[in-house]
This record gives structure tokens, sequence and C-alpha cells, in this order.
């Protein structure tokens, strides 16, 4: 077996080495020509994770025409980015077995990605930093694939990469999606000095608003309790290595946040319109919509949601 990684980002590059860490030929593809060069040269990707060397059988390219005999491939680009890419080079794929890795929601058309890309086998998403899974720290993800390509686990989970299988890719995707805008509120109250307990309920409230929205889009309740829902959110909202809890922490500072990809700042956009088209009540995501728009300041969208009706859990 043969595997392509489209995306030279710093999850791609992980997952890049993790896949080539037995010896299986590996390819991945970015498409910045100078940085692809750096990484033949050095053996490494020195912008994201320059502490981990590339296995022998990992070449980096900058040419799609490269991929063209690897029998797999794994997608790992912005969420926001998939739609693009693979209207331009969905026909380079033919024949392929391919994995989506982005978590994400497509602002424009509020399509999960297997919605953007309806030929793929499946959605790897899940609880796991960049860092960790090319130090090859043991780390468990959820592969969702439809039964005729059950094949797909075995081929793919490596000796510290657990790959738990399930068939709900709709619950698997809006964990992953979901997960991050959750994340943002969660930095968003640390960084505003509201304590552990105010993080705790967000994470527990926010998850409720996940499980609610997952359900009424037909994805099975206990694909949310594991790695792809609760799993993840519980690692994002709880480390500093989380872009999107960073995001959220710089917000709640009041300062600017990293200029990096931060997959819930668009997620969180459309979500707010996935709720309101399937009536799904999400306060904690209009919240964190309403001040990544600029519509509301830190303090107003917390005491807005401080001041919301008493209720029943």
């Amino acid at each position: 077996m043969s595997i392509g990684i489209v995306g030279s980002g710093a999850f791609g590059t992980a997952l890049a080495i993790a896949m080539a860490s037995d010896g299986t030929k590996t390819r991945l593809w970015g498409r910045d020509a100078a940085q692809i060069d750096a990484m033949a040269r050095t053996r490494r990707n020195q912008k994201y994770l320059p502490d981990i060397a590339f296995p022998e059988t990992l070449r980096p390219t900058c040419r799609l025409s490269d991929l063209a005999d690897v029998s797999c491939v794994l997608l790992v680009l912005p969420a926001q980015k998939t739609a693009e890419f693979w209207q331009q080079n969905s026909h380079i794929f033919s024949g392929k077995s391919l994995i989506l890795c982005a978590k994400g929601i497509s602002t424009d058309s509020l399509k999960l990605q297997s919605e953007i890309c309806p030929e793929c086998s499946g959605v790897l998403t899940g609880p796991g930093f960049a860092s960790e899974i090319a130090a090859g720290k043991p780390t468990a993800l959820t592969l969702a694939l439809p039964d005729p390509k059950a094949h797909l686990q075995a081929l793919l989970s490596r000796p510290r990469l657990r790959l738990y299988r399930t068939t709900d890719m709709i619950g698997a995707q809006i964990g992953g999606a979901l997960k991050n805008v959750i994340a943002i509120a969660a930095g968003i109250a640390i960084g505003a000095g509201l304590g552990e307990s105010a993080r705790a309920a967000i994470m527990t409230r926010g998850f409720a608003e996940m499980r609610r929205l997952a359900l009424r889009m037909g994805a099975a309740d206990a694909t949310l309790s594991g790695l792809s829902g609760l799993g993840d959110l519980a690692l994002t909202c709880a480390s500093e290595k989380s872009r999107n809890f960073a995001h959220g922490v710089a917000l709640g500072q009041g300062r600017p946040p990293a200029a990096t990809t931060v997959e819930g700042v668009a997620t969180a956009k459309a979500t707010i319109r996935l709720a309101k088209r399937h009536k799904v009540e999400m306060p904690v995501a209009q919240a964190v919509g309403s001040v990544l728009e600029g519509e509301k300041a830190v303090t107003d969208a917390i005491q807005d949601l401080l001041a919301r009706p008493l209720r029943e859990e």
C-alpha cells in the first residue's frame, strides 16, 4: 500500500510521518515549492514540526502527479479550501481511497466535508495534536467508514495511532467541527478570567448544543459521546496547543489573536446558520459568533449567557 497526503501543514505533515513510520511509501504534497524543497533538503517541516525528522519512506512533493501511484489519499486542507481544491483536482484521485481530515463546515454551502466530496471513502477526525502524533505519542482517533471500506481501518492504523471505526459519517464530522466553536468559547472564558468552573460549564452546555444539532442532522448519539465528539472537545477546550482555544483566550484578554488558520472561526458562522435552519437552540455558539463578528463585546456576550432564563438540565 502507498499513501498520499494532500496538505503540508502541521496536521498533514504529522499524519505523513505517522503513515511512513512503518516503512509505508508516503508522499506529502504541498503547493509551496520553496517549503517543499526545504523539507526535501532538511528532511523536516521546519515551519511546523522542526524537531521531528522524516522517515526514510516519506517524500515531499509539490507535484500532484507524484500522487498518481498511491492507493489511498488523505486530504488535509483547511475546511474552507476543500471545495475549490476538489473542484479543480478531483479527476486526479479517481479510483483511489479518499479520506477527509479537515474539521469544519463550509460557510458558503453549509455542507459537511463528505458532502463537498461525495466520492470520499471516509473521514478521519478526533482528539490528536499534530506535534504528538508526529512524535509517536499514543493517539486514538475516529475513522468514519461505510462497511464496504472497513478494511481501511487496519491499513491506516499504526502501533501508536489507534483508529476506532464508526459508520456514522455525519456524527463524526459534526463533532469534529463544532467542538472548535466551543473551544473558542472556553478560551474566551479563561482569557477573561472567569475561571475553571466557567470553562467546565461552557464545555458541558456546549456539548449539549453539539448533540442537539448533530441529532437533528441525522447523527447517532453514541458518536458524539466518543472520540470525535466528547474526546475532541475535552482536548481542545483544555490546552493552549489548540489554536481554537488559544484564539478564544486572546479574545478574552482583549488582544489580537495569532494570524493562523482557526477552523472554529468560519465554523461558528456556519453553525449559527445551520442551527437556524434546523430550529436548534445554540446560545454558546451564538455568543461566540457575535463576538467573532464584532457585534458584541466579550463582557456583553458573557452577560447575555448568564442572564438567560433558568431551565432544567
